[in-house]
């Protein structure tokens, strides 16, 4: 079964689908914040809207290219469009923000979303196409064997993320960003499982839907998942409002929390959703026990990690709940034409999180070397003006208070300034000040943004491609 399902008439392409896209996220609701953060306004997330005419929607991107500027518009864009479907209020109530909640929940703003949404599907997760194979003769004898070979344990090595938080020159930093990273998710738990619950297909719906009362805490809100990260976001200094570091959130943390929005909203996606949940609940066990350890090994007894201390017990149970009560049920009702799909999501998911790790490790390493990155300045505009490299140039002026949201550029570039103050930032806690004459290299696919805080700064951005090429 093909991953990406073919061109249907009703799907956009080219110049269509980017005026579709430039149409749906010009919204003031979409446009650029003057903060780095969102302030208890869940309808508010900056997709950039004036870069979004010159991006290219059609090419499917490969896994080398996932993390490039088009993938993170696309993975905010179908984010946005894929919330619209669930409830959100703000902590402090609706005074204030009536229009921002009547225009996300709009007609027009969610008819426009579902225009776009099957062209941005195909571009967000057509790479996996060349990512998984699960041809052949699938069986519920050879599924078996399968899922057991699988390690879901983890066991005590720790993940590249958990590796990068604990050898940052900044670990509560690093992982303070690291919890972030999962507020897509963890704050609306269960969310796009809900949309698999819906619906008639005997036994497996019930039980699936056990599994969701117990994220959502029986019923009790003290006790609902979801209550329990805002307690450990809020221990360790973090604010537990939605979105509010929207702008901090990485291109496949947002991929990977869209996977499970994308495999929900396409039900003929739903048994790849059923690996992707026996995987994930079989999965989280082990994880959650390191991380409640790290956590508590950076910031002490004070850090609330009953989230993950709670996610032990219960997701052992789950696992078993998704392979005895699920998966087995739907095989047996449906035949072993479905086994490969189950396997489908199952190995998918493993990617994701493969590039999440990369993507997260990445940033981490990236933080913590913005000082090395500011004196790499130096050498790097010196082989600029050698002309060891051919970099073509931006010239750009901007006054006091100018906030360039975050974003991420495709090659490598230096930021160079020519006169005033820049505020230079790297993530979650992680900025520079640079000067006139200073800058910094910009590495490839990192998440940055800049603000302004003289009356006027001049500067410029060189697109080196590589920066290595201009020390040679």
């Amino acid at each position: 079964m093909s991953h990406v399902p073919p061109h249907v008439p009703f799907e956009l392409s080219g110049a269509e689908l980017r005026d579709a896209v430039v149409q749906y996220a010009t919204a003031p609701i979409y446009h650029d914040n003057l903060d780095w953060l969102n302030h208890d306004n869940p309808y508010r997330r900056q997709l950039r809207p004036q870069v979004l005419p010159h991006l290219d929607y059609d090419k499917v991107p490969g896994r080398e290219d996932i993390l490039n500027y088009s993938s993170l518009a696309v993975q905010r864009l179908l984010t946005s469009i894929y919330e619209a479907d669930l409830v959100f209020f703000p902590k402090s109530g609706l005074k204030g923000k009536e229009e921002d909640f009547r225009a996300f929940y709009s007609p027009g703003n969610r008819a426009l979303g579902e225009r776009i949404r099957p062209a941005l599907e195909r571009y967000a997760f057509g790479f996996l196409d060349d990512e998984v194979e699960t041809s052949g003769k699938w069986t519920a004898k050879s599924l078996d064997a399968y899922l057991d070979s699988l390690d879901t344990s983890g066991g005590e090595e720790p993940s590249p993320s958990e590796k990068a938080i604990r050898n940052s020159s900044d670990p509560q930093r690093a992982a303070r960003m690291w919890l972030v990273q999962f507020a897509p998710d963890f704050l609306s738990e269960a969310s796009p499982m809900m949309r698999n619950v819906l619906g008639y297909y005997g036994p497996a719906q019930s039980e699936w839907f056990k599994v969701v009362i117990d994220e959502y805490g029986y019923g009790v809100h003290d006790t609902k998942h979801s209550t329990l990260f805002e307690r450990t976001l809020e221990s360790v200094g973090l604010d537990s409002d939605l979105h509010r570091y929207w702008q901090y959130y990485l291109n496949s943390s947002l991929l990977l929390n869209n996977y499970f929005h994308y495999l929900g909203k396409n039900h003929e996606l739903f048994f790849r959703y059923v690996g992707a949940l026996y995987y994930t609940e079989s999965s989280l066990v082990d994880f959650c026990r390191r991380a409640d350890r790290m956590l508590r090994d950076v910031f002490g007894d004070t850090v609330d990690t009953t989230y993950f201390t709670e996610h032990v017990h219960i997701d052992q149970h789950h696992g078993r709940m998704a392979r005895e009560k699920i998966i087995k049920p739907l095989i047996e009702a449906h035949g072993e034409g479905v086994v490969p799909e189950i396997v489908r999501g199952i190995e998918e998911y493993r990617v994701l999180l493969d590039v999440s790790d990369f993507d997260f490790s990445e940033q981490i390493a990236w933080m913590d070397a913005q000082p090395e990155l500011k004196k790499l300045h130096d050498p790097v505009f010196e082989g600029l003006k050698q002309g060891k490299v051919d970099a073509p140039v931006a010239h750009l002026v901007e006054p006091r208070g100018e906030l360039s949201n975050t974003h991420c550029h495709d090659g490598d570039e230096l930021c160079h300034i020519v006169s005033g103050t820049m505020r230079f930032e790297s993530g979650l806690g992680s900025s520079l000040t640079l000067q006139a004459g200073e800058g910094v290299v910009i590495k490839r696919n990192r998440l940055h943004g800049a603000n302004i805080e003289s009356d006027e700064c001049v500067y410029e951005i060189h697109s080196v491609e590589d920066y290595r090429k201009c020390l040679s």
